[in-house]
């Protein structure tokens, strides 16, 4: 078993073994630990007690803080992948990276043959089997299993009527401020470490302008050599 196996392995037999002793006074949850249990206490109470040292915001969780303060002030990406160049600011999104290099797909769908990387998009798959559409246009009130079938229905139903919100950076047409949110996170925001391209010598301290880079390379004929590992274009 690779180490990525056994440490899914292990976490599932913990699920087994141990047992959820400290119960929530105020709704049925219970929990491992008395700081897990504490936590949760936090968001029925609204008390925040870690306070970003850097700006107002504060956090249930030291955790959350620690998520904040990468995202937002030291931009750092602790979590390396050791099969490529990926970087990660939380070890969940490190995980799920690495089941794209190993194909490990540790949450199966009890009801057909599918399975997931992540837990969230099996959650996702199992609305294809209750029928159960949670997300409501607002417009003509139209329901949808999946948020993005939803958007995709505003864009092309309701175009006039939805707000649009250009991306200041590329050609990217958002339907919501949150999204748009996203996104300058995602792709423009400033990278500490660069992303090297694979086949040149280029590097970049943006995401999109390494994804535009890439797109020069799609055509080319791409060769390995087994003793270097070197890649070469023809």
């Amino acid at each position: 078993l690779t180490s990525v196996k056994l440490s899914s392995l292990r976490h599932h037999l913990k699920t087994h073994l141990d047992k959820k002793s400290h119960v929530c006074h105020l709704c049925p949850k219970a929990f491992h630990t008395a700081a897990q249990l504490h936590n949760h206490v936090n968001t029925h109470t609204g008390n925040k007690p870690h306070k970003c040292s850097e700006c107002d915001t504060a956090f249930v969780t030291r955790g959350e803080l620690s998520r904040h303060r990468r995202y937002k002030h030291t931009l750092e990406k602790p979590f390396k992948c050791t099969i490529c160049e990926y970087s990660s600011v939380e070890a969940s999104k490190m995980r799920r990276h690495i089941r794209s290099h190993t194909g490990e797909r540790p949450y199966p769908c009890h009801l057909c043959s599918y399975a997931s990387k992540d837990a969230y998009k099996l959650k996702r798959h199992m609305l294809t089997h209750t029928g159960e559409k949670r997300y409501e246009c607002y417009i003509c009130q139209t329901r949808f299993t999946q948020s993005g079938t939803m958007k995709i229905h505003m864009l092309h139903k309701h175009g006039e009527n939805v707000p649009k919100h250009q991306c200041p950076h590329c050609s990217a047409l958002l339907s919501r401020k949150s999204d748009l949110g996203v996104h300058l996170r995602n792709l423009h925001s400033y990278m500490e470490e660069a992303v090297k391209c694979r086949y040149c010598e280029a590097a970049f301290h943006e995401r999109y302008a390494f994804l535009q880079h890439r797109k020069t390379h799609r055509n080319e004929k791409r060769f390995r050599c087994t003793q270097s590992n070197c890649t070469y274009n023809q």
